[in-house]
């Protein structure tokens, strides 16, 4: 049972008739813990049964945990809670260069709502990264109460002070064009410009909607394979890709952070809902069967030597072809090299996406096979219960496979690359 004990004040090693008071009480493991400090005998008394009687409800926290710092505890986080390669960087990049600044040496009982929001609000940086760091700041303390070095996280499910501010309200410019609308015109241009394997590349991310690194990880065995579902009285059929996996490419840590230099490597797909099949429009089937037919490597989309593809070279490939560049002259150890009109200027592989998931509600595809084709999952209880039909698959094939062919009319192209004939069997 709790109680009080005198504590005598020393002065020049000699115990004076000054005292304090120091509670005593006994901890979860049946230790005794004690806390110093106290003015009367019954303040001490109280604060012993105070925690005796939270130990007894499971609500007790150690005041020794209590004080550890923030940085300390969001240490043992990242080292306990492994997260996929590239997930694990961005957690510590955005530590390093962001909370542990501001909150490594502040105890994690000192840390409360009023500060934080505070604090992000002056961060120089993007608002979506404020929230991120804010999300990872609230992530770590939800731990710290399950490790039981806080009784609640002052951050959970609060919403954050938003700058309102004339630059903040202000229209932010768009990085592709001039107000972010990516036409199937401008990809075929791009893809036409590239050549048969660049191009298909940003080809098939416009029209199926592939992350970079789903992209880069698509296996020739996962190409064209055939998809056979019941379909009234016959049998719906066509042909897929199989996404699986994908490559990423980050920066590895290790358990305390330190930097161990950059990795590019094969991964399972980033979620249950990123693993699936993708119907595959005929005009792009056709274009597919002639690549895997005189490409020799096992991954579809890589460097001529079969390399996966790195985001800095890859940029070097596709912003010329997007943005234009200037005509260079033939000189000793250097080619001539043609100057290249503009197409639309910041295109880049994540428009590409954001084209495909456009052209689904442009065609009404279907929520269900909508929420599938992206890679993404459906929110809500509606993704048990509906799931996409023959007639789903078939309205959106044509519908793609129409949208092409109106963007080639447009162009007055009947083939691509000069030597695939593309024309529609009727």
């Amino acid at each position: 049972m709790a109680h009080a004990e005198k504590v005598f004040k020393v002065r020049d090693g000699r115990k004076t008739k000054q005292f304090t008071w120091r509670a005593r009480f006994f901890e979860p493991d049946g230790s005794v813990g004690s806390e110093s400090g106290f003015d009367t005998k019954k303040a001490a008394e109280d604060w012993g049964r105070e925690q005796e009687r939270l130990i007894s409800i499971g609500m007790w926290v150690d005041p020794r945990k209590r004080s550890t710092t923030f940085g300390t505890f969001a240490r043992t986080f990242m080292s306990t809670r492994r997260k996929r390669g590239r997930t694990n960087g961005t957690r510590w990049e955005r530590l390093e260069s962001h909370i542990l600044p501001r909150w490594e040496h502040v105890p994690m009982g000192a840390i409360t709502w009023f500060e934080v929001d505070s604090w992000q609000m002056t961060m120089s940086c993007e608002d979506v990264t404020r929230g991120h760091c804010v999300s990872l700041m609230s992530t770590i303390m939800t731990a710290a109460v399950d490790a039981g070095y806080l009784t609640v996280n002052p951050l959970f499910g609060r919403r954050r002070t938003r700058d309102t501010s004339a630059d903040m309200a202000a229209p932010k410019p768009s990085k592709v064009g001039t107000d972010g609308t990516v036409r199937p015109e401008d990809v075929i241009l791009v893809a036409e410009r590239l050549g048969p394997g660049r191009g298909l590349h940003v080809l098939a991310t416009g029209f199926l909607g592939f992350r970079w690194g789903e992209g880069l990880g698509l296996h020739r065995d996962s190409v064209l394979l055939t998809r056979r579902q019941p379909w009234g009285a016959g049998e719906y059929v066509c042909p897929i890709i199989r996404i699986v996996q994908e490559y990423a490419e980050y920066e590895e840590r290790g358990p305390d952070g330190e930097k161990l230099g950059y990795r590019l490597q094969l991964e399972p797909t980033k979620n249950d809902g990123s693993t699936r099949d993708v119907d595959v429009p005929p005009f792009l089937a056709t274009l597919l069967r002639y690549h895997l037919a005189d490409w020799p490597h096992p991954h579809v989309f890589t460097t001529p030597s079969g390399k996966p593809w790195r985001r800095g070279n890859w940029s070097r490939v596709m912003r010329p072809a997007c943005d234009g560049r200037e005509e260079r002259e033939k000189r000793q150890g250097v080619s001539y090299r043609a100057a290249w009109e503009p197409i639309l200027p910041g295109l880049d592989m994540r428009a590409l996406r954001g084209l495909h998931d456009t052209l689904q509600a442009q065609i009404g595809v279907k929520e269900p096979l909508a929420f599938e084709a992206a890679g993404h999952r459906r929110p809500g209880i509606k993704r048990h219960y509906q799931r996409p039909t023959p007639d789903m698959r078939q309205e959106r094939l044509d519908g793609l496979e129409e949208v092409f062919w109106r963007a080639m009319g447009t162009l007055e192209k009947r083939t691509l690359w000069g030597r695939v004939d593309l024309r529609k069997v009727r």
